[in-house]
C-alpha cells in the first residue's frame, strides 16, 4: 500500500484508511503507512463552458450534469438518487445517502431540472439506475471530447463531475459570502475543508474591499445630475 505507485496518493490515503478500518474491526493491530496528501487548486470553469456540456449530451447525461450543476453533489450521491427523494410540487431534492460521512442536505432546484427529470423514464426506482457511474463518465469523456474539437475549446477536457461541485461550491460563496452556507450546501464536517472557495472567488472575482474608487462632492442639483 506504501509503496503502490498507480494509485494517486488521494486514493492510497482512502485504502489505507479502509484498511485500518477493517483492522480495527478485526481487532487486529498494524503500523499505519504514511500518506501525504498535496492539495491542488481545482480548475473552475466558466457557467457558459458547462452549459456547452450540458446542450450537448445525450438526454440522461445532461439531466446528470444539470443535477450536478444545481445542487453541487458528488457524483456517486447523484448517481444514487431515488424518484422519492425528489419533491416535485416543491421542488426539493433530499439527499439522505450522502457520501465520505458528509451531512445529509436539502437542494432547491430549477424547473428546468424539474422538466428535465420528468423527460427520464420511469423504471426504476433510482433515477440513473440503468447507467452505472463509469458508464455515465465514458460517455462524457467521450462527449466532452467531441465539444472540445468541434469548438475548438481545449478547457472543456479539464472538466470533470467533480470539477462542477467546485464551480458550484464558488459561485455560491460569490453570490452570499457565506462560507458557513457553503459548508452546508457541500456537506462538509470541517469548516476547513470549504475554506479554500474563499482563496478562488477572491483569486476570480477580485477583492471588493480592495479598488480604486475616485471622489467627488456635489453641492447643487446641477452638480449631482452629471455624477448621477
Amino acid at each position: 500500500m506504501a509503496k503502490e505507485k498507480a494509485w494517486s496518493a488521494n486514493r492510497r490515503r482512502n485504502i489505507i484508511n479502509s484498511y485500518t478500518t477493517f483492522i480495527k474491526f478485526n481487532d487486529l493491530k498494524w503500523e499505519k503507512p504514511k500518506c501525504k496528501v498535496e492539495r491542488k487548486i481545482p480548475f473552475i470553469p466558466m457557467e457558459q463552458e458547462i452549459d456547452t456540456l450540458i446542450a450537448g449530451s445525450n438526454k440522461k447525461l445532461a439531466t446528470f450534469l444539470q443535477l450536478l450543476k444545481e445542487t453541487g453533489m458528488r457524483s456517486g450521491e447523484a448517481k444514487r438518487l431515488l424518484w422519492i427523494d425528489i419533491d416535485f410540487e416543491r421542488r426539493l431534492i433530499i439527499l439522505n445517502c450522502p457520501e465520505k460521512g458528509s451531512n445529509p442536505r436539502i437542494f432547491p432546484i430549477s424547473q428546468k431540472l424539474i422538466d428535465m427529470l420528468n423527460a427520464l423514464p420511469r423504471n426504476s426506482h433510482q433515477v440513473f439506475n440503468n447507467k452505472s457511474l463509469n458508464s455515465l463518465k465514458s460517455t462524457f469523456m467521450e462527449t466532452r471530447k467531441r465539444l472540445a474539437h468541434k469548438l475548438q475549446n481545449p478547457r472543456l477536457l479539464r472538466i470533470s463531475f467533480h470539477t462542477i461541485r467546485h464551480w458550484k461550491a464558488t459561485m455560491e460563496y460569490h453570490k452570499t459570502k457565506d462560507i458557513l452556507h457553503v459548508k452546508s450546501l457541500l456537506g462538509h464536517k470541517k469548516l476547513e475543508n470549504t475554506e479554500i472557495y474563499i482563496s478562488l472567488e477572491k483569486a476570480l472575482f477580485g477583492d471588493p474591499y480592495n479598488q480604486e474608487f475616485h471622489v467627488k462632492v456635489a453641492a447643487t442639483p446641477q452638480e449631482i445630475q452629471p455624477l448621477l
